[in-house]
């Protein structure tokens, strides 16, 4: 930055802003808080040293990176953002089970309200198969209550201690 105002980090770690400085085009000295996040968890000389490895038009990606993977470790500093992820996959795969359990009950209650169609009888046993088809194939598909099994089953605490389901 160099004249009158430090960028953020120049400010918090109280050195003079140099016209050449690493962070000033990322940290604006009117968002002291994103930079003071990264350095509480990464360090200054780990950040700069980053930024110093990367070409100049990915910076501002790794900075918002950092940025991000501070705020997330500063939440849950044994996962950070990977617990994130991980709670946000667990959701998707709860939710895509409910969803398949909600499927197959509106498929059972299709199938009880349409009528069977009674087969051609060929042999013997095809009496017995439309017998089935008209009789006993609903009660085998009907879930019932299954929705609130399979959901009570799904209740468990997740890294942030949050019910997974609700």
């Amino acid at each position: 930055m160099g004249g009158n105002s430090p960028c953020a980090s120049c400010k918090l770690l109280r050195r003079r802003c140099a016209k050449d400085c690493t962070f000033a085009p990322y940290f604006p000295s009117d968002d002291p808080q994103k930079f003071a996040i990264v350095h509480k968890v990464f360090g200054a000389s780990n950040v700069n040293k980053m930024l110093q490895e990367l070409p100049v038009h990915q910076r501002a990606d790794a900075v918002s990176s950092l940025v991000y993977e501070a705020n997330a470790r500063v939440r849950d500093p044994v996962y950070g953002c990977v617990g994130a992820i991980s709670y946000l996959q667990n959701q998707v795969s709860e939710l895509q089970m409910q969803l398949a359990v909600a499927q197959a009950e509106i498929l059972c209650i299709q199938m009880q309200h349409e009528p069977v169609m009674p087969t051609p009888e060929i042999n013997d046993d095809s009496d017995h198969k439309s017998y089935f088809l008209q009789n006993e194939l609903p009660q085998y598909l009907n879930f019932g209550s299954s929705s609130n099994v399979i959901h009570d089953s799904l209740k468990r605490e997740n890294i942030f201690g949050h019910d997974m389901v609700s």
